[in-house]
């Protein structure tokens, strides 16, 4: 598989967003469908739906109401790269995204990373720069069959709770 150069898609974010959620990059069905976690196989859009015991949206204009509606704000580590596939292995010449474009938008409150590779990615490019440390949480890609639907509800729980009282 060649590798492509992919840029992240613009922040998704509210003025009264308090959450902010990190994947590393949108992936090719994530680029094709024009929303982060586009795969219809990854259990993102999911997993934030049970945490408020929702049914998964759809549409991206549900998603993106399901985000607004719980103060979640959304984006990727990187701001562009050299990636084979969907694979956050082969990552090169990440450009981190600059986290402080949302801070400025949002008070947030917290950060979470979906994956080791975007924890590892935030910790090194972005948290020297905004100074604001993260939660990494596991990766909600079908890639991680480790980790079934209730594991990720129960691990992604924290988000959850980042946003009682909002």
């Amino acid at each position: 598989m060649p590798i492509t150069h992919v840029q992240s898609f613009e922040p998704v974010v509210w003025p009264d967003s308090r959450v902010l959620i990190l994947g590393t990059v949108p992936s090719p069905k994530s680029r094709e469908n024009q929303i982060n976690y586009g795969n219809p196989r990854n259990r993102f859009w999911r997993v934030i739906a049970a945490l408020w015991d929702e049914t998964d949206p759809l549409t991206n204009e549900g998603r993106y109401d399901l985000l607004r509606r719980h103060h979640l704000a959304l984006w990727d580590v990187i701001a562009s790269c050299d990636i084979v596939g969907a694979s956050d292995a082969s990552i090169a010449n990440p450009i981190p995204n600059n986290m402080n474009v949302v801070f400025a938008q949002a008070p947030i409150t917290a950060v979470f990373t979906t994956g080791s590779t975007a924890t590892r990615l935030y910790h090194k490019l972005c948290e020297p720069l905004c100074n604001v440390a993260c939660v990494g949480l596991p990766s909600t890609s079908p890639a991680n069959a480790a980790w079934s639907l209730e594991r990720l509800i129960d691990a992604y729980g924290v988000i959850r709770e980042a946003c009682k009282g909002f």
